[in-house]
């Protein structure tokens, strides 16, 4: 079975409340290169160019934590989800 066969096979139970917190200051002022847009293995951040921001779709966060290390300006927040939400992973 190949990896997003796998994914595939994973539940996600979100909360209401994201983990993920992003300081758009920071992120509008110093960032320049947006490395969570590209690092992702869920592919959940995208840039809003209207408001000039980046979402985030953290029900489907596979809780790796990458996206933290990836912000070198320190614009994003990352926890584990509450007892009971986030990712079950099936398969491996």
């Amino acid at each position: 079975m190949r990896i997003d066969e796998k994914l595939t096979k994973d539940a996600f139970k979100p909360d209401r409340e994201s983990h993920i917190k992003i300081n758009h200051d920071i992120c509008r002022n110093k960032c320049k290169i947006k490395y969570c847009l590209f690092v992702c293995p869920g592919h959940l951040y995208s840039f809003n160019e209207e408001l000039n921001e980046i979402n985030v779709e953290f029900a489907g966060c596979l809780e790796c934590g990458t996206c933290k290390i990836a912000c070198i300006e320190g614009a994003i927040e990352w926890t584990y989800p509450k007892g009971e939400y986030g990712v079950q992973y099936r398969y491996g």
